[in-house]
């Protein structure tokens, strides 16, 4: 029985969309009818301050239980020492890393937001570049790609406390083991942000910082398929301090319904369909770059070795933000992003992210992908014709029914 006809109707009208609409924002997923229902359960009703054994409430028997479970599964994913899955979402999770190992006004080295970097990475408008003092590199103008010997030189001329490598809007592989020996150097700290990458390193597609790094954290959702909500992972060694600043560092009560979505995902991340999928996420991702540049787009590094890519609208004449608007008029979802260097604002930025994960949850491999990409540029050269992106919006629903989202 319908309670609240309002709020179901509208999720009614958001599935449907969803369904029928193109999703290549890089930073979402659809997650499986399991992990959904692990979330809408009981579990949302239990206050359990604390970790396994030690709470601060009772009747956690069970809660204790799950959260072990979410706890083991996550370890043996990423090959950690220690592993915690309370953190709320990612920014949350970087604000606990860093509390952990520092004290406000501590030097920081991390990439820097327009060249693929996060928010919670030192920009000074976030807490992060509020709060510590952030001194930033960038990644080779030329090559589009991180310059480690840059790294190297900034690092030995500033003395950071923390190196920060990971991003939300950089295609390539990172030199994790280079990170960690620059580091070393300067008898640093090293922290991962994987937030985007998560899935393709758990799956074994790309390299795990994991072993290498003090510290990692990354979300529970993008290309790991879970629910939205982080973890943090580090060597035996800093495991109090880590889960000291969680809490009560910086969060009270956790998400125990979030965390028995997380044990669940993790639990699929293991199986061996879910290499199989992360793998058609990169194949997808360098089909979709291909495509592009034989179109004459500027893609940033030229090219990707994950689910992601950054393409420099100016060429055509446009701005993110006019790319994002003339997609979504064509039932294409993308995410506006800056480019390195970037002339204009953050909120109407030079590129566009794409990202492939999601799709290929829905099963769309390669030849799908060429269709999209030729319908993203039929959209773009015909940017002032609405007639196009009703023919555009039929074609695209016409393949997405074909390709159903895993909850419907």
């Amino acid at each position: 029985m319908i309670k609240d006809h309002e709020i179901f109707n509208s999720i009614q009208k958001e599935t449907k969309r969803q369904n029928e609409e193109i999703e290549l924002i890089a930073s979402e997923n659809y997650v499986s009818k399991a992990v959904l229902e692990a979330m809408a359960t009981v579990l949302n009703n239990k206050y359990s301050e604390g970790y396994p054994g030690h709470r601060y409430y009772g009747g956690n028997q069970i809660i204790d239980e799950i959260e072990t479970i979410a706890i083991e599964r996550a370890k043996k994913l990423f090959q950690a020492e220690h592993v915690n899955v309370q953190p709320l979402s990612g920014s949350p999770a970087n604000s606990a890393v860093y509390m952990a190992f520092l004290k406000p006004g501590d030097k920081v080295l991390g990439l820097k937001l327009d060249h693929g970097g996060h928010l919670s990475h030192g920009h000074p408008i976030n807490f992060s570049g509020i709060l510590y003092n952030f001194t930033q590199y960038e990644i080779n103008q030329t090559t589009g790609r991180i310059d480690m010997e840059k790294v190297r030189e900034i690092a030995l001329r500033e003395k950071p406390k923390m190196i920060v490598a990971g991003y939300s809007a950089y295609s390539r592989e990172i030199e994790w083991q280079k990170f960690k020996d620059i580091a070393d150097e300067i008898n640093a700290f090293t922290f991962a942000d994987i937030a985007h990458t998560a899935g393709l390193i758990a799956a074994g597609e790309m390299y795990n910082p994991v072993p290498i790094f003090d510290v990692v954290s990354t979300t529970t959702h993008k290309t790991l398929r879970g629910p939205r909500g982080a973890i943090i992972m580090c060597k035996k060694k800093f495991a109090k301090q880590v889960d000291k600043a969680v809490f009560p560092g910086m969060q009270g009560g956790p998400h125990e319904h979030i965390i028995a979505a997380k044990a669940v995902g993790f639990n699929e991340n293991l199986q061996p369909e879910f290499k199989q999928y992360a793998k058609q996420v990169i194949t997808n991702a360098k089909t979709m770059t291909e495509e592009f540049i034989k179109l004459g787009y500027k893609i940033i590094s030229n090219g990707t070795d994950n689910h992601l890519m950054v393409i420099d609208m100016t060429s055509k004449n446009l701005s993110g933000k006019e790319t994002e608007v003339i997609l979504d008029k064509c039932g294409i979802s993308v995410s506006r992003s800056t480019i390195p260097n970037d002339p204009n604002p953050p909120m109407n930025p030079s590129g566009v992210r794409y990202g492939t994960a999601a799709i290929t949850t829905r099963g769309i491999k390669q030849t799908e992908i060429k269709k999209i990409v030729a319908w993203i540029n039929t959209a773009i050269e015909h940017k002032d014709e609405s007639n196009v992106f009703k023919k555009i919006k039929k074609k695209v629903k016409e393949m997405c029914l074909n390709f159903p989202i895993p909850s419907v």
